[in-house]
């Protein structure tokens, strides 16, 4: 895993063609952006959303709520945080979230063109050391 934290936001996008949450994360200049129609934190464990990937965006939206330019409606943070990054592809993205409510592992596979599939990793279990008798 690439041990390097980066940060990533999930905002709330009211548009003119409808609802929906951009999930943002970081790269070195510009923000990797993939469009969402249901914000990951409701994805269970296993679970998987449709995603279309969008243009970079600005690394301004990682703070920034407020009016988009263009008419495109407003966004608000709906979540932020930190990510790592354990697996980039062109077609393949494995990253763990750390943010207030999302906490986990996800990935993202392109399935065709620009339309991806993100996908929450099954919880795994709790490992426990080994009981020591009481005596």
């Amino acid at each position: 895993m690439i041990r390097v934290d980066r940060r990533f936001v999930i905002q709330f996008h009211h548009a003119p063609d409808g609802e929906h949450y951009d999930l943002m994360l970081e790269l070195a200049d510009v923000l990797a952006t993939w469009r969402l129609a249901d914000s990951p934190a409701e994805l269970a464990p296993g679970g998987r959303l449709d995603a279309r990937a969008l243009g970079d965006h600005r690394k301004a939206y990682l703070s920034y709520q407020g009016a988009v330019s263009g008419g495109r409606g407003t966004v608000r943070i709906a979540e932020e945080g930190t990510y790592r990054l354990a697996a980039r592809e062109d077609d393949r993205w494995i990253f763990e979230l750390q943010g207030r409510r999302i906490t986990g592992s996800f990935e993202l596979t392109r399935l065709e063109g620009d339309h991806w599939r993100l996908g929450r990793a099954p919880d795994r279990p709790v490992r426990r050391g080994p009981s020591t008798p009481r005596g």
